[in-house]
């Protein structure tokens, strides 16, 4: 039997590593599945294994800030990576993740393109030249989802410019026959519906904040099983579950940082548990809070 049951095995083999190694361990990236994110992975596989045809299915991820958006799609990224291509000198990229611009702007999205798939380029090439090396990589990479991050960015230009952005992005999913997947906030929703017979083929899917209920108490089992602490916290009881709740308000991204930065406390200072007491004593600002503060500083 393990002398750490509380932990998942792969955490278990970090309790016994130096302070520095434990530290790394808990800041670094990891998945934590829940039954929301399973049923977006779910959608997502059937976006990928879906037929190519005219008119190809899209989807709209939408959500808050900081509530696992991005997370979410770069865990489905991952799961399918470029792969060697057997039959010529490149690789074979199903799902390609890509950040939409700051402003509505196609040549700086198609400059974003081919910097991912590591193709030279001139950033002052007139935007067709861009266009064409972009279609022909895309069609040569096999792509069959473009993921598109902070889609929401698309509201930062003049309309002009956001229809004509929406346009570059029903081209691409026309020509290529693939699906689109625009991951971003609820503005996301009116940046797609700039073009709304392009909209109507995107399938809206929300991220909502979290409940203080059994799926929360289950996250927060999970969590504690991947933090390599050598006292059981026990997060799911009562108190301290409300306690988590409340300083989260209810976002996996601000739960998933709490617990990072008191779970280093409590090994720096040789607690091995995140208590109460722990929490108070990392100086937690509430989400809410700290937008007030940005709200008020005066430049």
């Amino acid at each position: 039997m393990s002398k750490y049951p509380h932990l998942s095995p792969n955490a278990a083999k970090y309790v016994e590593l130096d302070e520095a190694a434990r530290v790394e361990r808990i800041l670094s990236d990891r998945w934590i599945g829940y039954t929301t994110s399973k049923t977006i992975l779910g959608k997502l596989e059937d976006l990928l294994a879906y037929p190519r045809k005219e008119r190809m299915p899209n989807m709209l991820i939408v959500g808050n800030t900081n509530n696992g958006k991005t997370h979410l799609v770069k865990r489905f990224c991952n799961m399918h990576p470029a792969q060697d291509n057997p039959e010529g000198d490149g690789v074979i990229a199903p799902v390609l993740f890509v950040q939409a611009p700051p402003v509505p702007d196609e040549g700086r999205f198609y400059n974003s393109i081919l910097e991912l798939l590591f193709a030279p380029y001139r950033p002052s090439e007139r935007v067709d030249k861009k266009q064409f090396q972009v279609l022909k990589l895309l069609r040569y990479v096999g792509l069959k989802i473009l993921v598109i991050d902070e889609v929401h960015h698309i509201l930062a230009g003049s309309l002009h410019r956001q229809r004509a952005f929406l346009n570059v992005l029903k081209y691409l999913s026309n020509e290529l026959k693939i699906s689109i997947v625009g991951v971003g906030t609820k503005d996301a929703f009116q940046a797609i519906q700039t073009d709304p017979q392009f909209a109507n083929r995107f399938e809206p899917v929300g991220i909502p904040r979290w409940e203080l209920n059994e799926e929360f108490l289950r996250l927060l089992v999970s969590f504690e099983k991947v933090l390599p602490l050598k006292v059981p916290s026990m997060l799911h009881q009562n108190e301290l579950a409300r306690t988590l709740f409340s300083m989260s308000e209810g976002y996996i991204g601000e739960l998933s940082t709490l617990l990072n930065q008191a779970a280093v406390y409590a090994i720096k200072n040789n607690i091995e548990q995140i208590t109460p007491k722990v929490l108070k004593e990392i100086n937690w600002v509430l989400p809410s809070r700290r937008k007030r503060q940005l709200d008020n500083v005066v430049l």
